[in-house]
């Protein structure tokens, strides 16, 4: 009897070591705090040292639509002669298989390729542009033919008819055993929480955006509050993509006014841009505008936007056009 007693509690006391151990197993798991999956910026990769392919876009109206602005990071667009604009687009990370068209360089873009220390592809350039290369030592392709291709299935004036992908840039680079990493940091500073400008001072609401370059150009933005992007037109025209005719959408817009001057002696009227010190703009993103500061201390440096207590800004994880228009030109911004 003795002897069946201490069986029965020795397995009462086996039973209850094994349940309290599960216990307190599923206990210590419970009081541990839930592993947060970080948060990673999609537009580029902010760890990786890949060189950026800056590419000058044709924005002519007989070069429209153009192909591949999507997958571009950031996109400047500035005047050059006659009122017509000109774009350049950057790219890192995101793939594009059709790129354009690819149009010739002017002189201060490259201000801004050197700013991204980027590998600058284009087709042609002004005589300002092609001595600045030499001078800036600029590493650039220029109308290569394992890097650009004409499409002659459009009908446009083969002026209009340049392409090229990041498949081809990055061949090229590899053959040319040109420099394809950096160590210089990316111009902008990203972050994965969604940004909210309205509480900042001075902030308004932005919902539509009209910036007047010239009596040619009219770029707009109308915000899409489902998805919190700007559809992008031009001359009250939706901008879509030539191969997916999509319209073009745009998380963040960085938009400021420059002196434009026309280059004396030059009878086409190409443009210079006084960007050299510091002036005003906005940010926009998520339905607001907030005032900004922007500085450049000199050509290769990187521009820095700063909201006007100083600090710098951050912007949204997502693609980025800067907008560099004329004095003389109009910005809008509506509700």
């Amino acid at each position: 009897m003795k002897k069946s007693i201490t069986l029965l509690i020795s397995l009462i006391l086996l039973t209850g070591c094994g349940n309290n151990k599960d216990n307190n197993q599923t206990q210590d798991n419970s009081n541990k705090e839930p592993v947060k999956e970080e948060k990673k910026v999609t537009i580029v990769n902010t760890e990786s040292d890949q060189r950026t392919y800056a590419v000058m876009i044709n924005n002519h109206k007989a070069a429209r639509p153009q192909s591949g602005l999507q997958e571009a990071y950031i996109v400047y667009e500035f005047m050059v002669e006659g009122g017509i604009t000109r774009m350049m687009a950057l790219y890192r990370d995101n793939a594009s298989a059709k790129i354009g068209s690819v149009r010739s360089s002017r002189h201060y873009y490259l201000d801004y390729v050197l700013e991204n220390d980027a590998m600058y592809f284009h087709w042609g350039g002004s005589p300002q542009a092609y001595s600045d290369m030499k001078t800036l030592k600029i590493e650039h392709a220029d109308a290569v033919g394992s890097v650009f291709w004409k499409d002659k299935s459009l009908n446009r004036a083969t002026e209009h008819t340049a392409f090229t992908s990041t498949e081809k840039m990055t061949n090229y680079v590899i053959d040319k055993k040109i420099r394809n990493t950096t160590k210089q940091p990316l111009l902008l500073e990203y972050t994965t929480d969604e940004i909210d400008l309205s509480s900042l001072p001075d902030s308004k609401i932005a919902n539509t955006i009209s910036i007047k370059y010239s009596n040619y150009q009219t770029v707009g933005y109308e915000y899409d509050n489902l998805n919190k992007v700007y559809k992008r037109s031009a001359n009250n025209k939706p901008s879509t993509d030539l191969v997916t005719q999509n319209q073009y959408t745009v998380k963040n817009i960085i938009v400021y006014d420059l002196k434009y001057s026309t280059i004396k002696g030059d009878t086409s009227g190409r443009q210079n841009i006084d960007n050299i010190g510091s002036g005003n703009g906005y940010y926009i993103t998520n339905g607001y505008a907030t005032p900004i500061v922007w500085e450049k201390t000199s050509r290769s440096s990187q521009t820095v936007y700063s909201y006007p207590n100083g600090k710098e800004i951050n912007v949204n994880d997502g693609n980025t056009f800067i907008q560099v228009y004329p004095t003389s030109g109009t910005l809008t911004i509506n509700e």
